[in-house]
C-alpha cells in the first residue's frame, strides 16, 4: 500500500508521468480497491475519523486517463469518461431501475438504490437506503443502515484533497430534501428532518437545555433535528437566517429503523 500511495503521490506532483503504464496501472488499482470496499476515502480510526487525501488524489487523477465513450444501460444510452458499477447480483446489491452509481463508488451486501446516484469513491454500507432522487456524492461517506430519504443530498468532495467528505454514521435517518455538505459529520442514530440544510457554516444548536448550544459541523450522536431560524443584524435591518436546531435526541428505547415521523411526535413536535 505504501509504494502504491508514493506512485500516486509521484503522479500528483508530475502529471506527465500520466503517460506511463506504471502510473495508470496505480491508479486503476486504487479506484479497483475502492469498487470493493478494500480501501475508502475517509476511514475510522480509534474515535476519530481519518481522511486519505492520496486516495482522493488517485481519483481526481483517474479523469484524465479516462476517454469519453458512449455506455449502454438496457435502452438508456451514456456518454461519460467513467464507467458504470455492473456486479449488483454478484455483490446483493438491489438496484430499482433508473438508479445508477459509478464504478469506484463501493455499495455493500444489503444496500437498496431507488432510481438515484451515487458518485465515484463513495462508501455505502451495508443495508442501507438510498431512496428516489437522492444522490451520494463523490467520497461521501454512508455508514450501516442508514435511510436516505426522497431528495436527501449528500455533497461530494474532491478538492482541496486535504477536506474531509461528508460522513453519515450507522443508522441514521435523514429526512425528505434534507442536504448535507462541506464536509458536515452527521453521528450514529441521528435523525434529520425534512429540508434540514447543513453546510459548514450551518449554526446547529441545541435548544433541549435551559441554555442553547451550539455546533458546526457535526449532528451530535442520537440528536433529532429540525429546521429553524435565528435573527441575524445587518446593515439594511435584522433578517432570520436559517440554521439547525437540535430539539431532543432519540430514546435507546426506540427501534434503530424507526420513522422520521414516530422521532418527531416522542420529542412533541407536529408532523
Amino acid at each position: 500500500m505504501q509504494d502504491l500511495k508514493k506512485t500516486i503521490e509521484l503522479a500528483w506532483e508530475d502529471r506527465n508521468l500520466l503517460q506511463y503504464k506504471e502510473y495508470i496501472d496505480a491508479i486503476e488499482t486504487v479506484i479497483e480497491r475502492l469498487d470493493r470496499g478494500e480501501i475508502r476515502v475517509a476511514e475510522l480510526i480509534g474515535s476519530r475519523w481519518h481522511t486519505n487525501d492520496w486516495i482522493k488524489k488517485a481519483v481526481i487523477l483517474y479523469f484524465p486517463i479516462r476517454t469519453m465513450e458512449e455506455i449502454k444501460a438496457g435502452p438508456f444510452m451514456f456518454h461519460d469518461k467513467m464507467k458504470l458499477k455492473t456486479d449488483y447480483q454478484t455483490t446483493g446489491v438491489r438496484v430499482v431501475p433508473g438508479a445508477s452509481a459509478r464504478y469506484g463508488a463501493y455499495l455493500a451486501k444489503g444496500v437498496i438504490m431507488m432510481p438515484s446516484y451515487v458518485n465515484i469513491g463513495a462508501y455505502v454500507d451495508e443495508g442501507t437506503m438510498v431512496d428516489t432522487w437522492a444522490t451520494v456524492g463523490s467520497c461521501a461517506q454512508v455508514g450501516k443502515h442508514v435511510h436516505l430519504s426522497g431528495g436527501v443530498g449528500l455533497g461530494g468532495v474532491l478538492e482541496p484533497v486535504q477536506a474531509a467528505p461528508v460522513i453519515i454514521e450507522d443508522n441514521c435517518f435523514l429526512g425528505s430534501r434534507a442536504i448535507v455538505v462541506e464536509g458536515v459529520h452527521v453521528e450514529r442514530e441521528a435523525v434529520l428532518g425534512a429540508n434540514v440544510v447543513l453546510t459548514a457554516s450551518t449554526k446547529i444548536i441545541d435548544v433541549t437545555g435551559s441554555t442553547p448550544v451550539e455546533y458546526k459541523g457535526r449532528v451530535p450522536a442520537r440528536s433529532v433535528v429540525i429546521p429553524g431560524s435565528y435573527t441575524k443584524k445587518f446593515p439594511a435591518g435584522d433578517y432570520q437566517v436559517p440554521c439547525a436546531l437540535i430539539i431532543g435526541t432519540r430514546k435507546e428505547s426506540t427501534d434503530k429503523k424507526t420513522s422520521l415521523n414516530d422521532a418527531l411526535r416522542e420529542n412533541n413536535v407536529a408532523v
